[in-house]
């Protein structure tokens, strides 16, 4: 994969994706939306074993700078990848993450 030129809002904006990331909770929150998985707050919260009230914060975080979205289906909100591309970021950290040692 080649290195695409970004102009000067491109290159702030993907930064700003990248500090938004940068969590491990919320690298946690995208491994689990990766394939197009769709969550709600609670479901999230129960699978990383944290409080509702900071799963909340986080997906907020993640919302407001781009990189999840939400759809309401009656009194539930789901939360999922805004690009699928995404899901490459996160395997990507995974993968090397591991492989420091």
């Amino acid at each position: 994969m080649k290195f695409k030129e970004l102009n000067t809002e491109e290159l702030e904006r993907s930064a700003n994706i990248l500090k938004a990331i940068a969590h491990p909770m919320r690298i946690a929150i995208l491994g689990h939306l990766e394939e197009g998985k769709r969550l709600t707050v609670t479901e999230i919260h129960k699978l990383l074993k944290i409080e509702q009230s900071t799963t909340s914060h986080h997906l907020g975080i993640l919302k407001d700078k781009g990189v999840l979205s939400s759809k309401r289906d009656g009194k539930n909100t789901f939360y999922f990848l805004k690009h699928e591309n995404l899901s490459h970021i996160v395997n990507c950290v995974s993968t090397c993450a591991a492989d420091i040692n």
